[in-house]
């Protein structure tokens, strides 16, 4: 049985298992949960967390140093920026569009009770100027991927330049590199066990209480990520890319139910690396720059859920945006996508930014926190797919630069 499956199996018993317990045996499931689903599922998150930080920090340097010339790391960041910016603002349009033919907040609920203690966003000015780590050990002790992927990006282009004076160094990241991707074959033999015991404890915690009001929500938020995923990535990924898009799911799906079971973008990382590489013939260099970007900073699968929550709100409080505070809607949630980069709640943050902006309650997100949780698992599977089509249409156009010319040595 084939890996994907069994992590398919995996999700459905969970969830299965956890809503029945939830529903028949409350108390026998906060027990289970508590010494199994639980600890399942934060063992998993655990043993991919611990490659997180080494992975991004050898695949950029050695995609960088494989670049190797200035021009060519400066056209593939501007082309990998471009596409983030461009899909994540498609991806917020789709969601106000949606949101106003549908109008899911024109429900009978009572934000009066709704209560959100909001947490303070750096902003983009902010977030920038603090990409340069003062202290590379320590950004990688925090976890900080801006900086730690602006470190590694000085690490390479040094490499790259040196040449033969720092083969060993070049050597030694390589091999690093080498011991993440078998650790991340290992740890993914334990992906079904670590998938059942996450979707068990999140479906049977929420159960369909935590649902019934929030269906319409839900489902205008679930539309958004279908049609961005299919029209935008599927067009990106088929004309620009030149590849089926229907290869394209099946080779990135073990990514998909991963990133669905954990909803984190850089938890996934290197199951999505993988993935690209192996079954999508991503070339290393390509990949190993774009993926982890796109880790940090692309999260159109979170503007969909800001464009609708915002609109959702607004017609909860009976309030009426202009135009105006729409463009503001779509200009904040695309430049928080990259401001709020790295922080702990990234979408509920992002969110509070967005409201702000328009003068909605922020205690309106205490609305939909309930469901959160199961539309952050579809949101993360959209992210990284995102940056898996951005590392095929980035590829295809660099073809006529060498790229893959320049892989075949990186390997050699």
């Amino acid at each position: 049985m084939k890996l994907t499956t069994k992590i398919f199996i995996g999700l459905i018993l969970g969830a299965v298992i956890g809503l029945a317990l939830h529903l028949a045996a409350p108390d026998l499931f906060s027990t289970l949960d508590a010494y199994i689903f639980s600890p399942l599922g934060t063992v998993f998150l655990n043993l991919i967390k611990m490659l997180v930080v080494p992975i991004v920090f050898f695949s950029i340097t050695l995609g960088t140093a494989s670049l190797g010339d200035p021009k060519k790391l400066g056209r593939i960041g501007g082309k990998t920026i471009g596409f983030f910016l461009v899909t994540t603002t498609i991806a917020i349009s789709i969601a106000i569009s949606l949101a106003y033919l549908f109008q899911p907040g024109n429900i009978d609920i009572d934000p009066a009770g709704a209560e959100y203690e909001a947490q303070e966003a750096p902003g983009v000015v902010e977030t920038f100027t603090s990409i340069i780590p003062t202290n590379p050990i320590q950004a990688m002790v925090e976890g900080n991927m801006l900086q730690i992927i602006a470190f590694a990006i000085f690490i390479g282009f040094a490499l790259a330049m040196l040449g033969k004076k720092a083969e060993g160094i070049y050597k030694l990241v390589e091999q690093g590199n080498e011991i993440m991707m078998f650790l991340v074959n290992l740890i993914m033999r334990f992906a079904p066990y670590g998938a059942f015991g996450l979707l068990a404890s999140a479906i049977g915690t929420m159960g369909i209480d935590g649902m019934k009001g929030m269906v319409m929500y839900m489902v205008v938020v679930i539309l958004g990520l279908v049609i961005h995923g299919i029209v935008t990535y599927g067009s990106a990924v088929a004309f620009l890319g030149k590849m089926n898009p229907i290869k394209f799911v099946k080779g990135f799906f073990p990514a998909m139910t991963v990133g669905f079971s954990t909803s984190s973008s850089s938890s996934t990382l290197p199951i999505s690396m993988k993935a690209a590489q192996e079954n999508l013939k991503v070339p290393k260099p390509v990949s190993s720059f774009v993926q982890p970007l796109g880790a940090t900073i692309n999260m159109d699968g979170t503007a969909i859920m800001q464009g609708v929550a915002t609109i959702f709100i607004a017609q909860v409080y009976g309030s009426d945006l202009s135009f105006a505070q729409l463009v503001m809607v779509v200009l904040t949630a695309v430049l928080a996508s990259i401001g709020t980069a790295g922080v702990p709640g990234v979408g509920l943050i992002m969110l509070a930014m967005v409201l702000n902006q328009v003068s909605l309650p922020v205690e309106g997100i205490a609305l939909i926190i309930g469901i959160d949780r199961l539309l952050d698992m579809l949101r993360t599977s959209l992210n990284i797919t995102g940056d898996a089509a951005c590392a095929v249409v980035v590829a295809e156009s660099e073809r006529k630069h060498g790229i893959e010319e320049d892989a075949e040595r990186m390997q050699a």
